[in-house]
């Protein structure tokens, strides 16, 4: 039965790592696929000293969110200090045309909600950007995007022209029925960044705690609007001071020359257990096509962005993945002089684990403190040094999977049948 299971379990691996599945696409990284590198530059100088750290931490967040909810995938947004000056790195795979996400990570979206006092003959008339120096005239409330629980695109029932749903938080909701019943018969504007986006009529006091933005947007522009309320608005100002594309000509040179050694690395660990081991090896290498199938399945199942750094963990955790096989087979020679093969077999297995437990968690350990999910400040941050902790981690998971049962379960077979 359980080898049935091993058995569908490849089967199912072994669909989704094949390249003709479009859908399960493995994610190449910068060095490998090309894309762009964006760097920006926060102006810190009107922040305290002691409050810089926590607001670069959150404008990492914000435009780590930002290109999240715009569909790149897997962007590598990293701070660094410059000769004094403050910035963040963003590394976008694939992203060849990176101008739609420099806009999208540049603005600040600052939206506030102001009541409107114009001179008698403007006062029907629809305030728009020309009209800004009409301003002064404007009181901001106490109603901004931190009152927003959620924006969305829709579409004007009037001109089906798109627009920015947002929905209040209960107390957001409450101000903003607070305010529109307090300006009946009057304009509420709406700006964002300083620009006036809208400025509708009040007609009555609006309950429920949703209201919507229109505006002359294109469809491209309702989506950036309502990502950007959605993500929040930037802490600190940004501006882009460099922009280039990466090429992958040197990342496809690369993966040619990892794969190359990845087969001959490969081949001979294969080669190597069967001269040590016999047939015992052959199953060992069988266990060790399941290992190569379940991994690369799951790179693609978890989004893994696949580096250079990455390939060189993978190319690791494949010798790595006979360790335990090893170990079994060793402490298989000193048992099956005292008992019965079958018996030997499986003490072995029970005496190896302590070993083949304790050398796999101290390995753990190190992708851990490498990958620096937690974020420390003492620890390096590198997209390329976590892209190798991650998949040697995954690695390594998947080998005891094969080592323990995989290989055991095929080896119990194997042993009846030469019975």
């Amino acid at each position: 039965m359980k080898l049935i299971l091993i058995f569908v379990l490849f089967l199912l691996a072994l669909y989704i790592s094949l390249p003709l599945q479009k859908k399960f696409n493995l994610t190449l990284g910068l060095d490998l696929a090309g894309g762009s590198h964006l760097v920006f530059e926060a102006d810190t100088s009107k922040i305290s000293p002691e409050k810089k750290k926590t607001s670069l931490s959150s404008l990492k967040e914000v435009i780590e969110r930002r290109v999240n909810l715009f569909g790149i995938a897997e962007p590598n947004v990293q701070t660094s200090n410059f000769e004094g000056k403050d910035r963040i790195v963003v590394e976008l795979p694939g992203v060849k045309d990176a101008k739609q996400a420099v806009d999208l990570i540049g603005k600040t979206a600052q939206l506030v909600f102001a009541t409107v006092q114009l001179p008698d003959s403007t006062a029907s008339a629809e305030l728009t950007n020309e009209a800004k120096q009409e301003y002064a005239a404007m009181i901001p409330t106490d109603l901004t995007g931190a009152d927003l629980a959620e924006s969305s695109v829709a579409f004007d029932e009037t001109g089906g022209q798109p627009s920015v749903s947002i929905t209040f938080t209960k107390e957001g909701g409450e101000k903003f029925a607070r305010i529109t019943g307090e300006n009946i018969g009057k304009r509420v504007a709406i700006i964002l960044d300083n620009q006036i986006v809208s400025s509708p009529m009040v007609q009555e006091k609006i309950t429920g705690g949703q209201a919507q933005i229109t505006g002359k947007f294109t469809l491209d522009e309702a989506k950036k609007l309502s990502i950007q309320l959605n993500a929040g608005a930037l802490p600190v100002p940004v501006q882009l001071i460099e922009e280039r594309t990466v090429g992958a000509t040197l990342g496809a040179e690369s993966v040619a020359k990892s794969v190359k050694a990845g087969i001959v690395g490969i081949i001979m660990v294969c080669l190597f257990m069967i001269l040590a081991y016999g047939r015992f090896g052959l199953v060992a290498n069988l266990g060790l096509i399941v290992f190569g199938v379940l991994t690369l399945a799951l790179y693609k199942l978890m989004g893994v962005v696949l580096t250079l750094p990455g390939i060189a963990g993978f190319l690791l955790s494949v010798g790595m993945a006979v360790d335990s096989n090893i170990l079994i087979f060793e402490r298989f020679k000193e048992e099956k002089g005292q008992r019965s093969v079958a018996n030997a077999l499986e003490v072995s297995f029970g005496r190896a684990w302590d070993s083949i437990r304790d050398a796999n968690i101290a390995t753990l350990v190190t992708a851990f403190i490498l990958a620096n999910p937690l974020d420390w400040s003492f620890l390096h941050t590198s997209g390329p040094v976590r892209g190798f902790a991650i998949t040697l981690a995954v690695g390594i998971g998947i080998s005891l999977f094969t080592g323990i049962v995989v290989s055991r379960n095929l080896l119990r077979v194997f042993i009846k049948e030469k019975k």
